[in-house]
């Protein structure tokens, strides 16, 4: 069974900078699982990592597709495993990092989507009564068959509805039923799973102030000059938190302050689902800020864990 790493949480939880210690010290190289941050041109919105910021760590699946192209599970597992491959063959432990609970399922347990063939003409219905209706009236749809399901995903969320929906009418069953089927696979991987996060309060307080500083700078003009090239509101790129909010505001349909206050609550929301999944993730570690004393206390007790499960002995030795 090969080495993984896992360094997950809610957003803001402070991820980025743990992660690239993390990798230095077990001689690492990092796996993002973030839905946005693999797009090019989207750095601000998607609080990406820059070069500069990456401290010499190698980082796969960042700043990768253009806007114009569709990111989902299966496009996710593709590249991932090749980063996999490569991150093995040169003999270092690959650290997945980031908030997309589903992605990092996914890629933990191997869920095969194969079978899942696509029915394009009704999602191409779906597209358009989110569009002739609203993305709440697709959301009430999930609610009345899979509410566990639409607890789970924002209503703006419509790719993720529009799948749900979708598995529903070709299968009969819930995708919330089936996604906890697929939490019951074992994985085929020398496995630990961490999730960093804050107290609620700390936690919702970093969010808004992490909004405000992409408002300072810059995320008006990131998304004007994404929409002077041509990407437009209905591409998959454009349906991220702090995207879809600024196209409204560019159409006139709320004020500055109206947007800022709508990134800010949708962002708390999106936080409080990315944990209601990985506390229902298996064999997972939950690692809350406030327990520790600092961020070296934090890498520590990481990197016993790690020491606990064979992956690292202290002397960077790789189990491959």
């Amino acid at each position: 069974m090969k080495p993984l790493i896992i360094l997950t949480g809610p957003t803001a939880a402070g991820k980025t900078e743990l992660s690239i210690k993390l990798a230095k010290k077990v001689g690492g190289e990092i796996i993002s699982a973030d839905s946005m941050q693999v797009y090019k041109k989207m750095d601000i919105g998607t609080a990406k990592i820059m070069p500069e910021e990456m401290g010499g760590v190698r980082h796969f699946l960042v700043d990768e597709l253009d806007p114009a192209e569709e990111f989902h599970v299966v496009r996710f597992q593709q590249m991932a495993k090749q980063a996999l491959k490569e991150i093995y063959e040169k003999g270092k432990i690959p650290i997945v990092v980031g908030g997309t609970g589903f992605y990092i399922q996914a890629l933990l347990y191997d869920i095969d989507f194969s079978k899942e063939d696509s029915d394009q003409e009704y999602r191409e219905e779906l597209r358009q009564l989110a569009e002739e209706k609203g993305n709440a009236y697709l959301h009430k749809m999930l609610s009345l068959v899979d509410p566990e399901s639409a607890y789970a995903i924002h209503e703006n969320n419509t790719k993720r509805v529009i799948r749900a929906l979708e598995f529903y009418k070709k299968t009969g069953s819930k995708i919330s039923l089936h996604n906890e089927e697929e939490r019951k696979k074992e994985s085929c991987y020398q496995f630990v799973y961490f999730v960093l996060s804050h107290d609620r309060e700390v936690l919702y307080d970093r969010i808004n102030q992490r909004v405000d500083k992409m408002i300072k700078a810059g995320l008006i003009k990131e998304v004007e000059r994404l929409a002077k090239e041509g990407y437009t509101k209905d591409m998959v790129s454009m349906q991220g938190i702090g995207y879809k909010e600024v196209f409204d505001y560019l159409e006139g349909r709320q004020s500055l302050e109206e947007t800022t206050e709508r990134i800010k609550k949708d962002t708390r929301h999106f936080a409080k689902r990315q944990l209601t999944w990985f506390r229902r993730e298996k064999e997972v570690t939950m690692i809350n800020r406030q327990d520790f004393r600092g961020e070296d206390e934090i890498l520590a007790f990481m990197l016993e864990k790690i020491k606990e499960k064979g992956i690292y002995d202290g002397a960077v030795k790789r189990v491959l």
